[in-house]
């Protein structure tokens, strides 16, 4: 009985520390995206007043049709960096998650089949085609979850490559333009 105690109490706390983590991997993606916001936002309060001077300053229509051609320049590069800044917190905060969860889901994993192997050892006789399906029920289980894992890291990495090639096109948009 102790030891069925020990392995709950074990349990509940390595679930517990699970959580710790991804809770503070949460809160510092959060953090880092609301500083992002918070700077963007600076950033561009700051660009906006000094286009406002310098469109009040334009004496003619000439130097304000000069004008308006620079200020169109930076909003795509910005949209771009924040963009990709974003997508970086995020893609950051959830190979954090991700591994939390690995690594919990693989300490499961282990502790499950010790148990299993503990449970066929003692089941008794006849009880082998019982075990062989269960055998089977885990091997599929762990082979879906695994499958999963590789499924998202594609979709991680296709993302990843596809905001490669947006940035990489509106690069090369803006030198045209200009």
């Amino acid at each position: 009985m102790y030891n069925v105690s020990e392995q709950l109490a074990s349990g509940s706390k390595a679930g517990v520390e699970t959580f710790v983590t991804m809770a503070n991997a949460t809160f510092a993606g959060f953090e880092r995206l609301a500083t992002l916001n918070l700077n963007t936002a600076r950033s561009l309060l700051e660009d906006s007043q000094v286009y406002a001077r310098a469109l009040l300053a334009a004496k003619d229509l000439q130097a304000l049709a000069a004008l308006q051609g620079t200020l169109a320049q930076p909003g795509p590069n910005a949209t771009a960096t924040y963009s990709r800044s974003v997508y970086e917190i995020a893609s950051q905060t959830q190979a954090t998650l991700s591994k939390a969860v690995e690594v919990r889901v693989a300490e499961l994993n282990e502790k499950l089949g010790m148990a299993f192997e503990k449970a066929a050892q003692t089941a008794p006789a006849g009880s082998d085609l019982a075990l062989n399906a269960m055998r089977t029920a885990l091997s599929a289980a762990n082979s879906a979850y695994d499958n999963m894992g590789k499924a998202a890291r594609q979709a991680a990495d296709l993302a990843e490559a596809n905001l490669a090639v947006a940035a990489s096109l509106a690069a090369r948009n803006r030198k045209q333009a200009a």
